[in-house]
């Protein structure tokens, strides 16, 4: 302030003093909006770092996803509604300065109508509502990764379903694996998982592969496009057809502040950051009575360092 003082003391020199304390007041305005113009662009890129840490399987960020999964057009019909909401805890373990474990646990609550008629009891209802098996998988990734970030490790199926319509009844373990890069404002890669069946009591043996393709773009304000469809493969299936499930789509999501939409104005928990999403997908290939479509939200609990 005193360089532009000195500077402008020279060039004002004969102006009368109304119009000097004008220009000056001018100058403090144009300061402020410079130094406001400079708080908001950190806080802009604060959001997006935040943003991207959310799209990346791998980041050292402790993390709760409550996913709703609206599954359409499924059953004889294919007029049923399959709802599965599965919570995801996300925590990472800092091993060392070099390696991070992230571990996470998909625990579904599934609630899933009668698929296929009864005739009055003559035949067995796949109706079921309660938890479906968990899925934990642990990925090893470099703490410090360069331009390609990866992880891999193991990942189980636990047979903890309760109900036999809403799990395979069988233990299953297999190799998981996940690649990014993050290119200006896109974060895009894949995940990817394999699982066989050793132990359980199910009818049918496991054989399942799960990949995951992801692509993000982020916008200003904490808004993202995005598309992460869930391919699969049951190499199982009792029919060549029943193999595949193939969905196509995407969506749009916004990472918030708690205090942004609640009135927490001063307590610690307005700073709680979420990340919400909606998206849709629909199945261009799936087994027979499969659904057609998907409905996915989701609310995510942020916990940064």
């Amino acid at each position: 302030m005193p360089i532009l003082t000195a500077m402008n003391a020279r060039a004002l020199s004969g102006t009368k003093p109304g119009e000097v304390s004008a220009l000056r007041a001018l100058l403090l305005v144009l300061l402020f909006l410079m130094w406001c113009s400079r708080v908001m662009a950190q806080q802009e890129s604060e959001t997006e770092e935040l943003a991207k840490k959310t799209q990346n399987p791998v980041a050292d960020l402790i993390s709760v996803p409550l996913q709703n999964n609206f599954n359409f057009g499924a059953g004889f019909n294919h007029n049923k509604m399959i709802y599965a909401l599965n919570v995801q805890p996300v925590i990472p373990v800092n091993l060392n300065e070099e390696w991070n474990l992230i571990t996470r646990i998909i625990m579904p609550i599934i609630n899933q109508p009668s698929l296929f008629p009864t005739h009055g009891g003559a035949l067995p209802s796949t109706t079921g509502t309660g938890f479906g098996d968990f899925n934990p998988t642990f990925f090893l990734s470099p703490a410090k990764p360069g331009e390609l970030i990866w992880g891999n490790g193991p990942t189980f199926t636990l047979p903890t379903a309760t109900d036999r319509n809403l799990g395979a009844g069988q233990f299953s373990i297999g190799p998981a694996g996940v690649v990014l890069t993050m290119q200006g404002h896109w974060v895009f890669g894949a995940l990817m998982n394999n699982q066989w069946s050793v132990a359980g009591w199910g009818d049918k043996p496991v054989n399942a592969m799960l990949l995951q393709p992801f692509v993000n773009y982020n916008l200003p304000d904490g808004w993202y496009l995005t598309s992460a469809p869930i391919v699969t493969a049951n190499w199982k299936a009792d029919k060549g057809g029943d193999v595949w499930t193939v969905p196509l789509g995407g969506g749009f999501g916004k990472l918030f502040r708690l205090g942004q939409v609640l009135p927490l104005e001063g307590h610690p928990i307005a700073k709680l950051p979420i990340n919400t999403q909606l998206a849709a997908y629909g199945n261009v290939a799936h087994p027979e009575f499969g659904p057609k479509w998907q409905l996915r939200f989701q609310l995510q609990f942020l916990f940064p360092k």
